[in-house]
């Protein structure tokens, strides 16, 4: 900001009665080396079970969504059920999230495997617009005082929500997903990615993001906790 403000002083504004710049040159100012950038933490499947059984119903379901499709925090707030599409051919569905809502203002094509699907049917009915609410409203965050509190309980302090995104990238990455899937699916940019995707390509996207559920009854611990806090609701 302050580099800004000088560079508009030198280049930019001018007086009013002199018609001379603010500066005659703007000085150097370099930003010092970060030496203590926070490194992605992925979670393993206990740490997941942990923290997502002790979150509040309707954020663990965000997260348990977020983990397996690999949206940020924004774009899961947002959804709309305007943006999902039918894909008829595969018996599924996916959502595309219009540019300006997305953080590279790209169209965002997003795959839903068998538990973001489960998490998807289980929001169905709640609310005419968005897919996930609490007490009849959208979400704005997913980084909250119960996210914050959750975390210190179970003792991973360190995690943040965006750390759920690693995790499925880096579940895909261990599957041995092609980086081309893996950047489509966590919704990367890359220059030669368009949204046109035929039956065939979603098909093999979808199987993709299913090797990120790492259980081959389709069901994670995270997914049947879920379910029985609905019963037990």
């Amino acid at each position: 900001m302050v580099r800004r403000i000088l560079n508009l002083s030198a280049r930019l504004w001018r007086d009013d009665d002199s018609g001379l710049t603010w500066l005659a040159t703007a000085p150097l100012i370099q930003l010092l080396p970060v030496t203590d950038a926070r490194q992605p933490y992925p979670i393993s499947w206990e740490e997941q079970r942990l923290l997502f059984q002790a979150l509040p119903d309707h954020l663990a379901k965000m997260c348990l969504f977020k983990v397996n499709t690999g949206c940020r925090e924004r774009e899961i707030c947002l959804l709309r059920w305007e943006w999902e599409v039918d894909v008829p051919e595969l018996g599924t569905s996916v959502f595309l999230i219009p540019g300006e809502n997305v953080k590279n203002r790209e169209e965002r094509l997003v795959v839903l495997n068998r538990i973001a699907r489960s998490v998807i049917a289980g929001q169905r009915g709640l609310h005419e617009e968005f897919v996930f609410t609490y007490q009849g409203h959208a979400v704005t965050k997913m980084y909250n005082s119960a996210w914050k509190r959750v975390r210190k309980v179970v003792g991973l302090d360190q995690v943040r929500i965006h750390d759920l995104k690693h995790t499925f990238g880096r579940r895909l990455r261990a599957a041995g997903v092609s980086l081309e899937n893996r950047k489509v699916l966590l919704g990367h940019t890359n220059g030669d990615i368009t949204t046109h995707y035929s039956a065939p390509d979603l098909e093999g996207l979808i199987s993709a993001a299913e090797l990120a559920c790492g259980q081959k009854s389709g069901k994670t611990p995270a997914l049947v906790m879920l379910k029985r806090k609905a019963v037990n609701g």
